[in-house]
């Protein structure tokens, strides 16, 4: 049936001879590449993914979602979970809305084909929304506690009040039908060959959509399509802001391509790290780091350069610690070396023209980077774990035992054989018999313990100033869009930071 639709609408489309974008610059924004479009691809693979996920567990725990459960009271940790998947969810949801946006603004832009690729990760990241929200909203009305629950004011999980009313509000009306069709008819006209994964999984949805029976309306023609789409300024996104609304219109066009901290702050911070010292950082327009709940989204961890580790780690202390693990070597580096010869080595490869100093784990892995890539955010915070140097040498240890695990996109701290961001220094800083370490909370996040990056910083700030002190700051760059500029910020503005919402999803 969906198949007869399509062959419908691309017969609409082939008498007009209609090229979107016709009168329009030709060649487009010069800065979306194929490279960008095949990374968002995946980055929207990753979000329906989780969105999926998130929607088994809702349908794994009837006990707390299902119909069965709406006539009793919750409990406070009940509701905690309850609020936590809800953010994770909107968390999946605005990483879409930033991709549908981006791609929004510009597909018509381009030249074929990427104009194809950047239309499909606009249309995909639209299905997957909407099918998703269906899918959402169809579950949890069967509990009405559960509509009570999520429409409370909730400031201390960042949730305002009436958050799933608005949610509802935005799916289950007739203007979100009408972009769906309209989309529709735009994809058989942008129907994308190259990413048959990425144009499966968008299909599939659509087909969900269509057979939920919440669209309808005729079939419409190319040219109406576009006027549809372009007056919801495509598909409505969430009016996502990061600070104040009226500095935004600007900012995300402005901030697209750069990041608000500069090469030269990153070269007047060089100096002041210590090899083991941990790296808080936020990037406001990135659409990964997506499934982790907070204000900061990603931890890495200062391993240094050799230079640096043999001056740090020079110390008697160290030496004989790395006897005891080799009897022939001296040095920190001289058992990195022994221990793991690869990771050693790529340690010592240029990144990105420069010399590698942070591991950390992103998409592609745990990685050896550069200052210059790490802290080229929008905000960063440095933390200096308060312990001996010989901790700090295990700690890098057991960093290069990880490099090279792919990257944990179920943000399970359980398994070893991939790793996620915050993960990686949760585990290097694990505290052993023969180690005091560094003991970071964890929380509950879709059943699986975890330890974000921001509960770590909430964890800062609640430890400050008593004996369970595990960590001090040494610097806090903080962004800010309206000055187009990361500025020095205090150590009281740092122990706040925690509190801000990740996405500012509904001012």
């Amino acid at each position: 049936m969906r198949n007869l639709r399509i062959f419908l609408l691309a017969a609409v489309l082939l008498p007009l001879g209609f090229e979107a974008g016709a009168g329009k610059e030709t060649g487009g924004p010069a800065r979306i590449t194929a490279e960008q479009v095949d990374s968002d691809l995946k980055t929207l693979e990753i979000c329906r993914a989780g969105l999926r996920a998130l929607d088994g567990y809702v349908r794994s725990r009837a006990g707390l979602y299902g119909k069965t459960a709406a006539d009793r009271i919750y409990t406070r940790e009940e509701k905690e979970e309850v609020w936590g998947l809800w953010k994770s969810y909107f968390d999946y949801l605005v990483t879409l809305d930033r991709l549908g946006k981006k791609y929004g603004d510009s597909y018509d832009k381009l030249e074929k084909p990427l104009r194809q690729g950047a239309f499909l990760a606009a249309y995909g990241a639209f299905m997957a929304q909407y099918s998703s929200a269906l899918t959402v909203i169809e579950q949890l009305e069967k509990n009405g506690a559960i509509d009570v629950i999520l429409n409370e004011d909730v400031p201390e999980a960042g949730i305002p009040k009436g958050s799933y009313f608005k949610f509802k509000f935005r799916f289950l009306n007739a203007a979100r039908a009408a972009e769906f069709v309209a989309l529709e008819v735009l994809y058989a006209h942008y129907k994308d060959v190259s990413h048959p994964g990425s144009r499966k999984a968008a299909e599939e949805d659509a087909g969900f959509i269509w057979k939920h029976g919440r669209v309808k309306g005729q079939v419409q023609t190319l040219r109406n399509a576009m006027a549809v789409v372009k007056k919801a300024g495509f598909t409505a996104w969430f009016p996502v802001q990061t600070e104040v609304s009226e500095f935004m219109g600007d900012a995300k066009v402005y901030r697209r391509h750069s990041s608000l901290i500069t090469q030269e702050q990153i070269a007047r911070i060089a100096p002041l790290l210590e090899p083991g010292d941990i790296f808080l950082e936020r990037r406001e327009w990135y659409l990964s780091n997506v499934g982790l709940p907070g204000f900061w989204p990603h931890a890495a961890l200062y391993v240094g350069g050799r230079n640096e580790r043999d001056a740090y780690f020079s110390g008697p202390e160290v030496v004989v610690w790395a006897k005891q693990l080799d009897p022939v070597c001296g040095s920190l580096d001289c058992v990195l070396k022994g221990k793991y010869p690869e990771a050693y080595e790529t340690s010592l490869r240029p990144y990105m023209g420069h010399a590698p100093k942070v591991l950390e784990a992103m998409s592609e892995g745990v990685t050896f980077t550069s200052l210059e890539h790490s802290l080229e955010a929008d905000s960063i915070v440095v933390l200096r774990p308060r312990l001996p140097k010989t901790e700090k040498a295990q700690a890098i240890l057991k960093a290069f035992h990880y490099s090279g695990r792919p990257y944990d996109f179920n943000f399970d701290f359980q398994t070893d054989d991939t790793i996620v961001c915050s993960e990686l220094v949760y585990k290097c800083y694990e505290p052993s018999p023969r180690m005091k370490g560094i003991r970071f909370e964890t929380e509950k996040v879709i059943g699986r313990h975890v330890s974000p990056p921001n509960l770590m910083a909430k964890q800062f700030d609640v430890e400050y100033g008593t004996d369970r002190q595990q960590l001090d700051m040494i610097l806090f760059l903080d962004g800010r869009e309206w000055e187009k500029a990361a500025k020095a910020s205090t150590l009281e503005e740092f122990r706040r930071s925690w509190k801000r919402p990740k996405w500012y999803i509904w001012q």
